[in-house]
C-alpha cells in the first residue's frame, strides 16, 4: 500500500501507523481529529564535548569559579573610561546595524503569526441587499447574509511544525541581535583604544620633532662656525623630516578612525571626543573566565546556531507531513428573503481528503533536502562551538604574550633613551660623528612608537577576552 510505504520513510510514530491499517478513510479522519499525530524527529542537542579548562599561554590550564566570569558583568563595569562609556551608550542607541537586527526580529514575529494562522479555521461573512423607491411605491429586493468557513485540521502536525520552525527562526534572530550588540561593543572599544594609541603616537612625533628642530639648529650653527661638516646638517635634517613626515600620516589615521567610530555611533563623519591624556591602562592579570562548558549558554553566536538547527529539525517534520492525507472541511450558512422578517436559512457543509500518490519523487526529495540541511547545521553548530573555544584560548594567550611584549618594549625604550643621551653627549664633546646620534635617535623614535602599539595591543586583549567569553549583550 503506497501510503504505508511513505509512512515508513517519514518515521511517523507507531501509534499513528496502527490507526491506519484496515480502517476506512472516514473513520481514520475522525480518530485523528480526536487524537492527532506529529511526525518528524524530536530535537536533541548534538553532543559536543567541552574541554575541562581553557588552554592558556604555554599550555597552562585556565578556569575559575563558574559564578565569577567577567562575561557575566555589564560592559560598563569592564570599561571604566567615561569617554568610552559615553561612546558605547550612544552606539547602542543609534547604531544602524543594531536597529536593523531589531527590525529583523519584528519581521520574524509577524511571520510567526502568519504561519500559526494556518492552524485555525478561516471564517468570512457577507451581507447584501437592495431597494428602490419609485414615486409612492417601494420595490424591495432580496436581503441576503451568510457565513463561510474552511478548515484543514492539522492531523499530522504540518502547521504546528511550520510554526515551530518559524519560532525557532525568531529565537535565532533574537540571538543574532545580541551577537550584533556584542560585536558593536567590541568595535567601539577597539576603535576608541586605537584612537588613544594614535593620539599618543602623534604626541611622541610632535615632541620628537621639536627636539630634532633644536638639534638641527645647533648643528647648523656648528657647521657655520666650522666646527661640524655639512654632512652633519644633512643627517640632522633627515631626522627632522622623518618625524615631520610621520605627523600627517598619524593625523590622517586619526581623522579616518574618527569617521569609522562615528559610523558605529550612527552619525555622519566628524570629530570624536578622545581627550584622555593618560596612557592605556593594562588589563588586570587575573581575569576570571568561568568554565568552558558555559560558552554553550553564554555565547550568542552558539545560541543562534542552535536555534537555526532546531528550525531545520522542525522542517523535517514539515516535509514528513506532506506524505500523509489532508482533510479539508468547508461550510456555508446564510439566510435570505425579501425582508428581515421573512428570512429563510440554509446551511451546507462539505469535506474532502487528498492523498499524494505520485509526484515524481518531489516529496521524497523535499524530505532528503530537509535532512541534509539539518545535517549541515549540525556541523555548523559544532564548528561554532569549537571556534568559540579557540577564540577564548587565543585571547588568553594574547593577554599574557602582549603583556610580555609591552614589558620588553618598555626596557627597549629606556635603553634607547639612554643610548641617545650618551650619543648626543659624545657628539657635543667631539668624541663621535653625528651618524651615531642619527642611529640612536631613530632607534628611540621607533621604539617609542612600538611601545605605544604594544600598550594598545595589551589593552585590546581585555576587549577580546570579554567578547570571546560571550560578554556584552546583557
Amino acid at each position: 500500500m503506497p501510503f504505508l510505504r511513505t509512512h515508513a520513510i517519514t518515521g511517523v510514530p507507531h501509534s499513528c501507523a496502527k490507526r491506519m491499517g484496515g480502517v476506512a478513510m472516514l473513520a481514520l479522519t475522525v480518530t485523528l481529529a480526536l487524537t492527532g499525530c506529529t511526525v518528524g524527529p524530536k530535537y536533541t542537542r548534538p553532543n559536543v564535548p567541552a574541554p575541562p579548562t581553557f588552554r592558556g599561554p604555554d599550555n597552562t590550564a585556565i578556569s575559575s569559579d563558574p559564578k565569577t566570569s567577567i562575561a557575566d558583568q555589564q560592559w560598563s563595569t569592564i570599561f571604566h573610561e567615561p569617554e568610552l562609556q559615553q561612546l558605547i551608550t550612544t552606539a547602542l542607541a543609534n547604531n544602524l546595524d543594531l536597529r536593523i537586527a531589531a527590525q529583523h526580529i519584528l519581521e520574524q514575529q509577524a511571520q510567526v503569526r502568519i504561519t500559526r494562522a494556518q492552524e485555525f479555521p478561516q471564517i468570512g461573512g457577507t451581507l447584501s441587499g437592495s431597494g428602490t423607491n419609485v414615486s409612492q411605491f417601494v420595490i424591495t429586493a432580496p436581503v441576503e447574509f451568510g457565513l463561510t468557513a474552511s478548515w484543514t485540521p492539522d492531523f499530522w502536525g504540518l502547521y504546528r511544525k511550520q510554526t515551530e520552525a518559524q519560532r525557532d527562526q525568531l529565537l535565532a534572530q533574537q540571538w543574532a541581535q545580541r551577537a550584533v550588540r556584542v560585536t558593536l561593543v567590541q568595535q567601539v572599544a577597539t576603535t576608541y583604544f586605537q584612537l588613544r594609541a594614535l593620539d599618543a603616537q602623534l604626541a611622541v612625533a610632535q615632541q620628537t620633532l621639536k627636539v630634532r628642530q633644536d638639534s638641527l639648529s645647533l648643528t647648523q650653527k656648528l657647521e657655520t662656525g666650522g666646527a661640524a661638516p655639512l654632512s652633519d646638517v644633512r643627517q640632522a635634517e633627515q631626522l627632522l623630516y622623518t618625524a615631520s613626515s610621520e605627523i600627517p600620516q598619524l593625523e590622517q589615521q586619526i581623522q579616518q578612525t574618527e569617521n569609522e567610530l562615528r559610523l558605529l555611533l550612527g552619525q555622519t563623519p566628524g570629530p570624536v571626543t578622545h581627550t584622555d591624556p593618560a596612557a592605556l591602562t593594562p588589563p588586570p592579570t587575573d581575569l576570571p573566565t568561568g568554565i568552558a562548558s558555559q560558552l554553550l549558554e553564554r555565547r550568542p553566536d552558539i545560541q543562534q546556531a542552535e536555534a537555526q538547527l532546531m528550525a531545520a529539525n522542525a522542517n523535517i517534520g514539515v516535509a514528513s507531513a506532506q506524505f500523509f492525507p489532508q482533510l479539508s472541511l468547508s461550510g456555508e450558512g446564510g439566510a435570505g428573503g425579501v425582508n428581515f422578517a421573512n428570512l429563510i436559512g440554509v446551511v451546507l457543509g462539505t469535506g474532502s481528503i487528498t492523498q499524494p500518490i505520485f509526484e515524481g519523487g518531489k516529496l521524497r526529495g523535499q524530505l532528503q533536502l530537509s535532512v541534509a540541511q539539518k545535517d549541515e547545521l549540525v556541523l555548523n553548530y559544532q564548528k561554532t562551538i569549537l571556534g568559540a573555544f579557540r577564540d577564548v584560548s587565543n585571547s588568553l594567550i594574547a593577554a599574557q604574550k602582549t603583556r610580555d611584549t609591552r614589558i620588553e618594549e618598555e626596557k627597549l625604550v629606556a635603553s634607547a633613551q639612554d643610548a641617545t643621551r650618551l650619543a648626543r653627549d659624545r657628539y657635543n664633546g667631539g668624541a663621535t660623528s653625528y651618524l651615531e646620534v642619527l642611529t640612536n635617535d631613530s632607534n628611540l623614535f621607533n621604539a617609542q612608537l612600538s611601545l605605544i602599539t604594544a600598550q594598545q595591543n595589551e589593552a585590546l586583549t581585555l576587549v577580546q577576552l570579554y567578547t570571546t567569553l560571550g560578554g556584552g549583550w546583557q
